[in-house]
Parts: C-alpha cells; sequence; structure tokens
C-alpha cells in the first residue's frame, strides 16, 4: 500500500491524536462495530438493533448511533407517521467498513480457541 511505509521501510511517524487514532478511538469502541455489523443487511429501527446487539443498554446503543451519525458512517432517517418511526441504514462511507468488519470477525472466530488458551495461562 502506497503512502504507509517509507522508502527505508519504516511507517511515518503519527502526531499524538492523529487521524488514524480519531477514527480507532471511534470504531474501536466496545460497540460501534458490532453496530456496523448489525446494519450489514439494511436499515434497521432502534429496537431491532436493540435486540440484535446483544448485551448493548438503551443508553450505549444511543449514543453509539449518535456518534456514527457524526461520524457519517451511519444514516438516521425519521419517517412523519404516527406512531413516528425511525430508521437507521449505513452510509456509503459505512459501507466501506464492511469487509474490514468481516475480516475482523472471522479472524477472531479462527483464533478464539488460542487465544483462549492464551488468556488461560
Amino acid at each position: 500500500m502506497t503512502g504507509f511505509t517509507r522508502a527505508d521501510g519504516c511507517p511515518p511517524p503519527m502526531d499524538d491524536g492523529g487521524a488514524v487514532r480519531q477514527v480507532l478511538d471511534r470504531i474501536g469502541d466496545k460497540w460501534s462495530l458490532l453496530v456496523v455489523g448489525a446494519l450489514r443487511e439494511g436499515p434497521l429501527r432502534f429496537k431491532e438493533l436493540e435486540q440484535t446487539v446483544t448485551g448493548i443498554s438503551q443508553r450505549m446503543l444511543t449514543l453509539t448511533l449518535k456518534h456514527l451519525v457524526e461520524d457519517g458512517l451511519v444514516s438516521r432517517t425519521a419517517y412523519a407517521e404516527v406512531p413516528p418511526r425511525v430508521e437507521y441504514e449505513l452510509t456509503d462511507l459505512g459501507k466501506t467498513l464492511m469487509p474490514l468488519v468481516i475480516a475482523l470477525a472471522e479472524w477472531a472466530l479462527e483464533h478464539r480457541d488460542e487465544i483462549n488458551a492464551n488468556r488461560s495461562r
């Protein structure tokens, strides 16, 4: 990948608090990638997301969605209906995360036994 290493083979220096850190802080939290993964098949309502992302509290789901919307990874659409309906969906930018989310999930499944064995030591 061009631009990620210098000619001498060393990665370029990163500023503390740089773009990489900011992005990883956001998507590397406990819930963001799980919410992104839950939205991979299409739009979901809040309750559907809450049921899909096992263990997330209503407050954490609200905060996570707020941050993902702010970052442009998820869109929020409110419909003027009675009762009100709100749907969340991955944006085009959010969809670019899916190959990475899938690769990370596959890696975790492939290596979970080895990781658990190391934790037991």
